[in-house]
């Protein structure tokens, strides 16, 4: 494998352009001023991740199985958009550190072109084949007709969803975590209104159930992305949209694909591997199914510190690079992973001591809240090693070293959860036993991510 990301040119930066970082003396300050928006910003999610959970568990374990099911689809659809972000976070980053504003907001404009495209044309063939694609998961009836419009009516949102994510990429690697926050939180509670209305039929609405859930999504995402238009056209803002000479560039476009690639491969086929591993989960039973969405959403939320310590370093280790400061960089990435362990174990250690009050709160049904609750544990023990994975992998891509992340992740899930699932659901052991293979998932891949940090190889990829 080689080092370098070889096609596309260095970033070329004059003497004295670099823009001045933040003392290294206040690391900590530092990430935790870049961590906690972004932190802040994915509670909003996961609590309109829970809040909708909540209203459609009302609705039964079947139609907790098909937004569940339909939403791990998502997941995989937005592989293709998650390769854009990416290289945006790398790209802005690089230039906002090396001072040249003109080439960062050049890197939004393209970012948000390029992902508008993909999404586009990765949501046509879902919307078509959505009824197909929720048979994979081998399930049939109601689960799967709910699961398939569910799917369909989502992906219309797909386009203003990459205006969303490409703004919030650009704003954050430009050091602006703060932005992304408030227009999610606005987006976020106007979703769950959205949901409580649509779902139940409140003020003189029908009732859609799943389907009215789905249309609050596409709502939602939609408002959420003409907001960033707006924020982006102020004059006080660390990046500005450029509306003049709106066409794609395709030689920008291509560098920034070019390091998000392996991210957007690596979401990819991890996604279609959960496609795998949810189908083994979902031969086990309805109840089985509905447990392990139930915790995942859950369990969302001692996962928040690991999404913003990974995109504080990400941010700052690209800035540092582009300042030509390298152990900037990587005291970057030291103390980012050091202070996600520390919160996430903690987290995951509350939801251990109150997992059965919890699980109890989204559902009736008690052999589903008792499979929770050990799924739960399973995901609370592996919160340390999370934390690391998640933290070196931000703190890697910022550097535009997108290739290793990919290489430990598939490592991790396919070399020992997947494979150890399907040994599992071959015996017919416990469900139990297919939690706890999530565990050596995740020690292979903060070792791998880890020891790839600390080798320092990552300093000397071109972006």
């Amino acid at each position: 494998m080689s080092e370098f990301l070889e096609a596309a040119p260095e970033l070329e930066v004059g003497q004295g352009a670099v823009a001045e970082l933040p003392p290294i003396e206040r690391m900590r300050a530092e990430v935790w001023a870049l961590a906690w928006p972004v932190i802040l910003s994915f509670a909003l999610d996961s609590i309109l991740g829970l809040a909708a959970m909540l209203m459609v568990g009302r609705l039964g374990a079947e139609a907790v199985g098909a937004v569940g099911l339909a939403t791990q689809i998502l997941g995989a659809v937005r592989a293709g958009i998650a390769a854009v972000g990416t290289g945006a976070v790398a790209l802005v980053a690089r230039y906002i550190g090396a001072g040249d504003r003109d080439s960062a907001e050049e890197s939004l404009k393209q970012a948000v072109l390029f992902g508008v495209m993909v999404s586009t044309v990765i949501a046509l063939p879902v919307i078509a084949f959505a009824t197909p694609l929720m048979a994979l998961f081998q399930v049939k009836g109601r689960m799967a007709v709910m699961g398939a419009r569910y799917l369909q009516v989502v992906m219309l949102a797909e386009p203003f969803q990459g205006v969303f994510l490409m703004c919030a990429a650009s704003l954050r690697g430009a050091g602006d975590t703060r932005t992304p926050l408030w227009i999610g939180g606005i987006i976020d509670v106007l979703a769950i209104v959205l949901n409580y209305v649509l779902i139940f039929g409140k003020f003189g609405f029908p009732a859609l159930g799943v389907d009215g859930s789905a249309f609050a999504t596409l709502i939602a995402i939609a408002i959420g992305g003409m907001l960033f238009f707006w924020a982006l056209s102020l004059d006080d803002m660390v990046l500005n949209f450029r509306w003049r000479k709106l066409w794609p560039d395709f030689g920008l476009g291509w560098r920034i694909l070019r390091v998000g690639n392996p991210a957007a491969i690596e979401q990819l086929v991890i996604q279609f591997g959960f496609v795998a591993y949810v189908a083994f989960v979902a031969s086990y039973g309805d109840k089985e199914v509905a447990a392990y969405f139930i915790g995942v959403r859950i369990l969302a939320l001692s996962f928040l510190p690991g999404f913003g310590f990974s995109a504080a370093a990400a941010t700052l280790v690209g800035q540092g690079l582009g300042a030509g400061q390298k152990e900037f960089s990587r005291r970057a990435g030291w103390v980012s992973s050091r202070m996600a362990m520390l919160l996430m174990s903690a987290l995951g250690l509350l939801f251990v001591i109150f997992a059965w009050q919890i699980a109890a709160l989204f559902i009736d049904d008690r052999q589903v809240i008792a499979y929770t609750v050990v799924f739960m544990y399973s995901l609370a023990a592996a919160q340390p090693l999370m934390a690391a994975d998640w933290t070196f992998t931000g703190a890697l891509r910022g550097a535009g070293d997108s290739k290793f992340p990919l290489y430990g992740s598939l490592a991790g899930f396919y070399g020992m959860r997947l494979f150890l699932t399907i040994i599992i659901a071959w015996h017919h052991w416990p469900i139990v036993w297919i939690w706890w293979s999530l565990l050596a998932d995740y020690i292979v891949r903060a070792t791998v991510k880890t020891w790839r940090f600390h080798s320092g190889r990552w300093m000397s990829i071109r972006v």
